[in-house]
């Protein structure tokens, strides 16, 4: 763990707005509804905090969590977690018996994860809870449409036997972030047909989910019972086609600010950064931001990365380094007052008074949002606001989050 008491900002802090999570879980509770919600918080619920992130979430009405991988659902039932939990992403070798003693939901994708539960089953004498996965046309995790009766056939007997209860039937989306792609018409029929033989062959699932974020938004007729909210719940637009997170009622959750490190003079021709590849073009003062590509800062944003210092957009200057960048502030003037070493630099944020926001940064390094705020890494302290008053401006590495 850790914890910080002072209170002194750090040289590079992602500020998580607890308050904008809650009212975002809230407005997708409306878009999805009757629908429940799932709180996705895989991979440090997407850089922000898992642990706080899925209280949050819960605390504004989401009702399942969902975690990629076995590891963040143990840590989240060893914290105290005990919503219905499910975790996708494992492989042989895996720690399913933990999994059954956790009541965490495991995704079954093919014959060798059923055999692998019920050997789990075995050991520990406790019934596991699956979800079976149809791979619909993504082609990553799912059991194919040829393999789907036998992994059915088989879950249903084991359930039947008392070793396992099948709580859920679910699927993903390949391109519901292309509104009006035609896979996924395909893919609803696809999932519509896998529920139609399993719910013949005995499955009564708790659930049946499919829709996404951007499904959630943009496909009513996907949500079913649970949508699995991940992006959104964040703040974020699954793609510029859906436009600013405020048109869908959501706010941006996490602002990335800096402290500048050096402000100086430099004279026209200064190269700047490895490789000189940018040169100031006349006098001008330099600002040093203290982050770079280790704290999670694309080196693809070199001389296009958007900052904001002193309510003036300004744009990365040369390479972008393991620790730190330059702005080229340009001149100044008489009537604009000089920013100085300790003066904060806004990366990006929701976006209030013009600041850069995440979507602006990931035009700028050709990515999408999802890959600017889950790179921010460890050695970036996450300060939590709107949290309960013992915990305000505490501030935690997300390791600390599990």
């Amino acid at each position: 763990m850790n914890d910080h008491d002072s209170l002194t900002p750090a040289r590079l802090e992602a500020r998580i707005d607890l308050g904008a999570l809650r009212s975002n879980v809230r407005r997708l509770r409306e878009i999805a509804a009757p629908a429940q919600v799932m709180a996705v918080v895989k991979a440090d619920a997407y850089g922000h905090g898992m642990l706080r992130c899925a209280r949050a979430a819960l605390e504004a009405g989401a009702t399942w969590i969902g975690t990629a991988v076995p590891e963040e659902a143990l840590a989240l039932r060893a914290a105290g977690i005990e919503a219905p939990m499910l975790t996708w992403l494992h492989a042989p070798g895996d720690d399913f018996a933990a999994l059954v003693l956790a009541d965490v939901d495991i995704s079954v994708s093919g014959q060798w994860a059923l055999h692998a539960i019920l050997e789990a089953v075995e050991r520990t004498g406790r019934p596991a809870r699956i979800q079976l996965k149809a791979d619909t046309g993504l082609g990553r995790n799912g059991v194919q449409p040829h393999d789907w009766p036998l992994v059915v056939d088989e879950s249903v007997k084991a359930e039947r036997d008392g070793l396992l209860r099948i709580t859920g039937v679910w699927s993903h989306f390949a391109c519901a972030d292309e509104p009006g792609h035609p896979s996924i018409n395909r893919q609803l029929t696809a999932f519509q047909d896998a529920l139609a033989y399993a719910e013949a062959a005995g499955v009564h699932p708790e659930v049946r989910h499919m829709a996404n974020s951007p499904a959630t938004l943009s496909l009513p007729e996907s949500h079913f019972d649970l949508v699995r909210t991940g992006v959104a719940m964040y703040g974020l637009s699954p793609a510029p086609e859906f436009g600013l997170p405020a048109e869908h009622g959501l706010r941006p959750v996490m602002t990335l600010v800096a402290r500048l490190a050096s402000v100086k003079r430099a004279p026209a021709g200064h190269g700047l950064s490895y490789g000189h590849t940018y040169h100031t073009s006349e006098e001008t003062r330099l600002a040093l931001i203290p982050a770079g590509y280790a704290d999670g800062i694309p080196r693809a944003a070199s001389g296009v990365g958007p900052v904001s210092i002193g309510g003036r957009r300004h744009t990365i200057a040369g390479r972008v380094a393991m620790d730190q960048f330059i702005v080229d502030l340009g001149p100044g003037d008489e009537s604009a007052a000089d920013p100085r070493p300790g003066d904060e630099a806004v990366l990006f944020g929701p976006g209030d008074g013009g600041t850069p926001t995440v979507q602006d940064w990931a035009e700028a390094t050709d990515t999408i949002g999802y890959e600017i705020v889950t790179r921010i890494g460890p050695r970036v302290p996450r300060v939590y606001a709107d949290a309960p008053v013992t915990d305000r401006q505490v501030r935690h590495s997300p390791a600390s989050n599990a």
